[in-house]
């Protein structure tokens, strides 16, 4: 090819490289061909960049494979798991565990690799925990996508290789699937068999309940935690506030929001504000919801608002409702919902005129109406992200 002259592209390299990489001794040829690709200036593609790494890993070049990987400006699953396999080969499973650590997004291949390599040097404990592991991230990953056959076929496997107990990360994992898929009762069949429990496994109870409307077991559940002097944080009281909502617990709800900052040191952020909004907002305490808005230590936000400007349209408050609803079209004009609402409040108060001047904004501005979606729901959004 390069007799003719016919110029290499970024195709060519990673398939001349790859056959160089399966050569059974060490060649020259692969860092002819690196040569060559900087020469063409394709180096820095990252496919070309991959089979060089697996060219000098194949030929026991280390510090050649490490020198790609480092100085990749792009890094995928591949680039990980061809220099994981170069330590595993010579017996550096810690700098093998520091790279898979640091990898942003892991395969089967990232797992096996290290596994493998545990197994090989006789580390039974460290492979044992690493598998482990993997089993706490496919159950997360079952719990994300509601995959529940998958998660109760895991959860089976795990029965048979270890039924005596389970550590305190897979029995989180598997509560967390549980009650990410609605099933309560099997989320705490699990919980109450764990001999150890975090607060991540308490947070997995307390929020799945208050999910799943059971707002006085959700409340139990974290009075259950304060007893047994696990110290709570924002996702538990997040949870506990919305089942307080559920279950219209007004007094318990100010209770559990004043301990949080003077007894446990959580800080309030807006997402616990908003739960507060939307309790009170039911509970008809309109001018109660104003005084805290005026005490936030922050601007509120749209949830905020929308707690308050729902309860002034079940209690027909329609003068805190304008205000209200100001400041939502100030925080996010293309949200219909408010405007339905708001619509709602003037319609039960005979202002008709009103009513269609809604409309007629609503249509003036283009705002398409959105799918139902409760704030409680978009409040929990976030709890992913804070576990």
């Amino acid at each position: 090819m390069r007799r003719s002259d016919v110029p290499p592209d970024t195709h060519t390299f990673p398939f001349v490289l790859t056959a160089c990489s399966r050569l059974p001794v060490p060649s020259s040829l692969g860092p002819a061909i690196h040569s060559q690709s900087l020469r063409f200036g394709l180096a820095g593609d990252l496919f070309v960049r991959n089979t060089l790494m697996k060219v000098y890993s194949n030929h026991g070049s280390v510090a050649d494979a490490r020198q790609m990987f480092d100085e990749s400006p792009v890094r995928d699953a591949f680039s990980h798991n061809t220099i994981i396999d170069v330590y595993v080969k010579i017996g550096e499973l810690g700098i093998a565990r520091r790279v898979f650590d640091a990898m942003p997004c892991r395969d089967v291949v990232s797992w096996g690799t290290l596994l493998s390599g545990y197994a090989r040097m006789g580390l039974g404990e460290e492979a044992i925990g690493l598998f482990d592991r993997m089993l706490v991230a496919a159950l997360s990953a079952c719990a994300q996508i509601g995959a529940l056959d998958r998660g109760r076929a895991i959860h089976e496997y795990i029965g048979r290789r270890s039924p005596v107990s389970l550590n305190v990360y897979v029995s989180t994992a598997l509560v967390d699937m549980y009650a990410k898929c609605g099933c309560m009762d099997l989320a705490r069949e699990v919980f109450e068999a764990s001999l150890y429990k975090n607060v991540f496994t308490w947070n997995a109870m307390v929020v799945g309940f208050a999910m799943h409307g059971h707002g006085e077991l959700s409340v139990e559940y974290f009075y259950r935690m304060l007893k047994g002097s696990v110290r709570p944080d924002g996702v538990s009281f997040l949870g506990v506030l919305v089942g307080c909502s559920h279950a219209g617990l007004v007094d318990t709800a100010h209770w559990i929001f004043d301990q949080m900052e003077g007894v446990y040191g959580v800080r309030r952020e807006l997402k616990h504000y908003g739960c507060m909004a939307d309790l009170m907002g039911r509970a008809g305490l309109i001018e109660e919801v104003l005084d805290m808005i005026k005490g936030m230590p922050m601007e509120a936000d749209a949830f905020v608002w929308g707690g308050l400007l729902g309860g002034c349209r079940i209690y027909g408050n329609v003068e805190v409702a304008e205000i209200a609803f100001k400041r939502l079209m100030e925080l996010g004009p293309d949200d219909s919902g408010i405007y339905t609402v708001m619509a709602n409040v003037y319609a039960n108060a005979e202002r008709w005129d009103d009513v269609g001047r809604m409309r007629r904004l609503l249509d003036a501005r283009g705002v398409k109406k959105n799918v139902g979606c409760s704030s409680v729901r978009r409040e929990f959004a976030a709890v992913d992200d804070d576990e």
